[in-house]
């Protein structure tokens, strides 16, 4: 059975099975390989997506869950002011080392964002706690995420 949902913008249709990974749909079906595979079990975050503006785990997703959704990756995110200013402060601020799991982190931080303006670090810690960085980026990711509400004038 085929499902059909938006990506980056865009109608499209899987043929794969319903129980099959968003992870696997998104970066073997249509080539977008931005979104990383690391732990496959929802921890590390590196699968981090949006499905209808909400952050989720593409690796422990099945396609069935975003039949008639719009599905947001990595390689979309510009298309979003909020998504754009977030990858920008990751730049200013050197965020990535390795870089593996830095589309996750800003699909994370970007739904953040949205959800709070002027988020605290309290906030942003127990937001972005599920995403792992082993080069241990987290003060570079919170203040680039700090960056991005100040220069939305909330901060």
């Amino acid at each position: 059975m085929a499902t059909q949902f938006t990506l980056n913008g865009k109608a499209v249709t899987s043929a794969l099975e319903p129980d099959t990974p968003l992870l696997w749909v998104v970066r073997d079906e249509f080539g977008l390989t931005g979104t990383k595979y690391a732990c496959g079990i929802a921890v590390c975050g590196a699968c981090t997506v949006h499905v209808n503006g909400q952050a989720v785990r593409a690796c422990t997703t099945p396609i069935s869950a975003i039949a008639g959704k719009k599905v947001v990756t990595i390689e979309g995110l510009a298309a979003d002011s909020v998504g754009r200013m977030v990858q920008a402060a990751w730049v200013e601020n050197g965020v990535p080392q390795c870089g593996y799991c830095q589309a996750g982190q800003c699909m994370q931080a970007t739904a953040l964002l949205h959800s709070k303006k002027d988020p605290t670090n309290q906030e942003i810690d127990e937001a972005m706690g599920g995403n792992i960085c082993r080069c241990g980026c987290y003060t570079r990711i919170r203040a680039s995420i700090k960056d991005v509400a100040a220069k939305r004038g909330v901060a």
